[in-house]
C-alpha cells in the first residue's frame, strides 16, 4: 500500500499538477492539506476526476482557508472530522478549524493533518498550536482497537521541523516558530505513543526537506525544511519498504511550496529510491553563507 501526504497550497490551483501526479505515482491513499475549498467546491472541482481514478474521498473544508482531504483506493471507512476535544481558535471553545480528517484505509487509521502554523513564538497562535497538538496526542493515546496508536498513521503538514538536521541552517531559524523546544517537545510526545518518523528512520543521516519558500530562490538552493511528516505505529512502521520525498512535484510551473512525502508498505514499486527524488543538483552548503529567511525581512 502506497501512502502519500501533500500540502497542495490550494487544490484548485494545483489540479493541473495533482491529477498527472496521481497517474504517475499511483498512491493508494493520499492525504491533502490546505485545499482551501468548501466541501461542495472540492467535490465539484475534483470529484469526478478522482472517482474515475478509483478514489473514494473525504474532505473537511472551510472555504478559502485550511482544508484537509483523504483519497483512498483501499477503502474509506469510519470517516471522522477532527479528533476528540479538538480546540478552536481564537478561543478553545470556538468551532474547530478544518485541520484534521481520518478514516480506516486498508485497515489502518490514517489522519490527514494540517497543524496550526503558530506564526510567532509566544503568540496566541503559538499557544493554540501547542494546545492543538496536546489534544491530538490525548485523542490518539486514549484510543483503542482499530484506532489505537499502533494502528495509526499521522500524515501531513506538521509545521514543525523535528530536529536541527531538518532545516538548512538552524541559525537562520532562531526566533522563529517550527523549531522551538515546546513545538519539538509536542511532536516528541506523539512519538512517545509508539509512533515512528518513518522517513527520518529510513534516512537518518541524509539531507531531507519537504518545504521550500517560494521566495529568494530557496528551492533551487535547497534551502528548505522537513515539516511534512508521516508518523506510523510500530507494526505499520515495520512494514515500510520505502520512504521518500517526491521533490520532482515541487519543480516546474506553478508548484506548491511543499513536496509530497511517499511511504510504501510491504512492497516498493519504484524500489528503495533514496530520501529525495530527484536529489537537488547544487545545494548550498550548510553554514557556508549567512542566509536570512524571507519572512525575516517583512
Amino acid at each position: 500500500m502506497r501512502v502519500a501526504t501533500w500540502n497542495v497550497n490550494s487544490v484548485k490551483q494545483r489540479i493541473p499538477r495533482l491529477l498527472p501526479w496521481l497517474d504517475q505515482r499511483r498512491p493508494d491513499v493520499v492525504c491533502l492539506q490546505e485545499t482551501k475549498l468548501s466541501d461542495e467546491a472540492f467535490h465539484e472541482a475534483l470529484g469526478a476526476d478522482l472517482a474515475d481514478r478509483g478514489y473514494e474521498t473525504a474532505h473537511v473544508g472551510q472555504g478559502q482557508w485550511n482544508g484537509v482531504a483523504l483519497l483512498s483506493r483501499v477503502g474509506l471507512d469510519d470517516v471522522r472530522a477532527g479528533f476528540d476535544a479538538v480546540p478552536g481558535y481564537p478561543e478553545s471553545a470556538a468551532p474547530p478549524e478544518a485541520r484534521a480528517v481520518s478514516a480506516l484505509c486498508g485497515g489502518v487509521r490514517i489522519f490527514s493533518l494540517y497543524v496550526p502554523n503558530g506564526r510567532v513564538p509566544d503568540s496566541d497562535h503559538y499557544h493554540y498550536k501547542l494546545e492543538w497538538l496536546a489534544r491530538l496526542r490525548d485523542s490518539v493515546g486514549n484510543a483503542s482497537g482499530d484506532d489505537a496508536a499502533a494502528n495509526t498513521m499521522l500524515c501531513g503538514d506538521m509545521n514543525i521541523a523535528p530536529a536541527d538536521a531538518d532545516v538548512f541552517d538552524p541559525a537562520a531559524y532562531e526566533g522563529h516558530t517550527h523549531v522551538t523546544a515546546p513545538e519539538r517537545d509536542a511532536l516528541a510526545a506523539l512519538e512517545d505513543l509508539g509512533l515512528r518518523d518513518v522517513v527520518r528512520e529510513r534516512w537518518p543521516d541524509d539531507r531531507v526537506f519537504s518545504y521550500w519558500d517560494y521566495r529568494a530562490g530557496m528551492f533551487h538552493k535547497d534551502l528548505g525544511m522537513r515539516i511534512d511528516l508521516i508518523l506510523a505505529g510500530h507494526p505499520i512502521a515495520d512494514r515500510v519498504a520505502a520512504a521518500w520525498i517526491d521533490r520532482q512535484a515541487r519543480k516546474g510551473s506553478k508548484p506548491s511550496d511543499h513536496a509530497p512525502v511517499i511511504v510504501d508498505l510491504d512492497d516498493a514499486p519504484d524500489g528503495d529510491v533514496g530520501p529525495v527524488v530527484p536529489p537537488p543538483s547544487n545545494p548550498a552548503k550548510r553554514g557556508a553563507t549567512k542566509v536570512v529567511l524571507p519572512q525575516s525581512t517583512e
